[in-house]
């Protein structure tokens, strides 16, 4: 190899190299804004304490385990680890009056479908409802969980005291039969999709509107009215709008109203 060339292609590798550098900075940067600015920033005044209609928007907490618009004097129907797992777990509960269930806990992350469908395999049939408590996360594997439970034909349920929130409902949807306490919490907002700020914003429109069409696919799929997602696309991802109970039954969201 002559010296001119082995110039040429240290600095060929010099170039490739700064510029996944370059990369790797705008996207952690980008993630950090989109992350961290949002909660650094005040924002608009929301009211805080349980909803009732027309007054349904709340900030979003996905940390908290008991959000502030949840009635104080409502305790779950079980004892629920203090701290919220950072992805979801699945353990039988003794749900008291309700009876057995299969607790459904925590945040939405990746990998999860797959851990739920092994963890059912091991169960081998599914003779109990099972109760969601979640804060949302990873919307296409909330979808993916839904269709499992319909797949096995469960019941899901909100019991009172829990919430589902953000990507929830998804899984709520999934249940044959969907029973929601007056006394628990089903919100949405706006999907949040991680894509850097940098990029063509024809890109970044494309891939929420891919997005947007998954979740009506399903919503459809699974018997529920569409139109509740209106109620996410205008509820800023760091708000949530709380459904009440007129809005649970005609989206079909519940098939049954508890107290």
């Amino acid at each position: 190899m002559t010296p001119l060339r082995d110039m040429t292609m240290r600095r060929g590798l010099a170039v490739v190299l700064v510029a996944q550098c370059v990369l790797a900075i705008l996207l952690v940067a980008s993630d950090l804004e989109a992350r961290l600015i949002p909660r650094l920033s005040p924002g608009p005044d929301v009211p805080d304490g349980p909803v009732s209609p027309g007054d349904q928007v709340r900030r979003y907490e996905p940390r908290e385990t008991r959000p502030a618009y949840t009635d104080p004097s409502t305790l779950p129907d079980m004892e629920l680890p203090t701290d919220l797992p950072e992805r979801l777990e699945f353990t039988m509960q003794d749900a008291g009056e309700f009876g057995s269930v299969l607790l459904v806990h925590g945040a939405i992350e990746g990998g999860d479908a797959d851990r739920f469908a092994a963890y059912l395999a091991s169960l081998g049939d599914l003779t109990v409802p099972v109760a969601l408590n979640s804060p949302g996360g990873i919307v296409d594997e909330a979808l993916e969980i839904g269709r499992i439970l319909r797949d096995r034909d469960a019941e899901t349920a909100i019991l009172s005291g829990m919430v589902c929130v953000s990507a929830c409902p998804y899984m709520l949807a999934g249940g044959a039969e969907r029973r929601v306490s007056r006394r628990g919490a089903v919100g949405m907002h706006q999907h949040y999709y991680e894509t850097p700020a940098y990029l063509p914003a024809f890109w970044v429109v494309e891939d929420i509107q891919h997005g947007q069409g998954r979740v009506m696919e399903f919503l459809i799929e699974m018997g529920i009215e569409p139109s509740v997602m209106l109620h996410s696309l205008n509820t800023p991802p760091d708000e949530i709008y709380v459904l009440v109970e007129e809005e649970l039954v005609e989206s079909r969201l519940a098939t049954e109203i508890e107290d």
